[in-house]
């Protein structure tokens, strides 16, 4: 678990809303460096991106009855001229604070690839879309002795996990059918020609759902490269988006998921 400024990208919105409802909940990917020096964060930087995953159509398709069926909106933009219009819909939805961490340009395609990377170990730093989340993750010592996930991170994330979990499921759901066929469009274009962004989205969402809600705190050391790291193996080797969760606290992570929850039921119809 790496100490640095949050390299969550492409998610943009929620996107428009379902897929990057989310994304600022997402965008502390790692634990900032320990020290902020140039060396560090080179080193930080230097991670390879891996390669985006296919998404598991053949395993969704059943389960995603898409309320997307409808002709597109003739007032739609194209996908290269989209910024605003989905800039527009998002701030309809999420509050000022929330909104001013992301950078604004490609935004519907940033959304898509960052959904599409939530179950990967790592995201790509070439895939940055954000600004750094406001403040730094806390370490505290432990009653043994070792280092610990501080509880003052809370309110870290309080702020923006409070404006996804109060969002109006069905609002976020119409915004993001609307602009469904630039986001299909866009999962297309990075190299899913058959495959469809909703199965995809769905099948993200489960994942994130799959987050095991361990017993707090969570014990953390460091990898000897100015970076944390769980100690629970099995909680390190998680994906980049199921230890975004671990790292708010435990009403937050259940509060994120009831949410989550709903926005499935909200794009599937079920």
């Amino acid at each position: 678990m790496q100490k640095r400024k949050a390299v969550w990208p492409w998610v943009v919105v929620g996107v428009v809303a379902v897929g990057g409802a989310g994304w600022w909940l997402f965008g502390d990917e790692v634990a900032q460096l320990r020290q902020s020096t140039p060396a560090a964060a080179a080193r930080a930087d230097a991670v390879p991106a891996p390669a985006i995953q296919p998404p598991a159509v053949a395993e969704q398709a059943a389960a995603a009855k898409y309320p997307l069926a409808a002709a597109a909106d003739p007032a739609l933009p194209a996908l290269a001229d989209s910024d605003e219009a989905s800039w527009q819909a998002l701030s309809g939805l999420f509050p000022a604070q929330t909104l001013a961490l992301l950078l604004r340009e490609h935004l519907i395609q940033r959304a898509v690839v960052h959904v599409d990377n939530l179950t990967q170990p790592s995201l790509p730093g070439s895939a940055m879309a954000l600004r750094p989340l406001p403040g730094t993750l806390l370490v505290e010592q432990g009653s043994a002795g070792g280092e610990q996930l501080a509880a003052a991170n809370a309110a870290r994330y309080a702020p923006f996990v409070d404006a996804f979990t109060h969002a109006d499921a069905g609002a976020v759901a119409a915004a993001y059918t609307r602009f469904y066929p630039l986001l299909q469009q866009a999962y297309r274009d990075i190299g899913h020609p058959d495959g469809h962004f909703n199965d995809r989205l769905v099948a993200v969402i489960d994942h994130l759902l799959q987050t095991p809600e361990p017993a707090r705190p969570l014990a953390l050391e460091p990898d000897g490269k100015g970076r944390y790291r769980f100690v629970d193996p099995a909680l390190q080797s998680l994906s980049v988006g199921q230890k975004a969760l671990l790292r708010m606290d435990a009403a937050q992570q259940q509060a994120v998921k009831q949410q989550l929850r709903a926005l499935r039921a909200a794009i599937t119809h079920g």
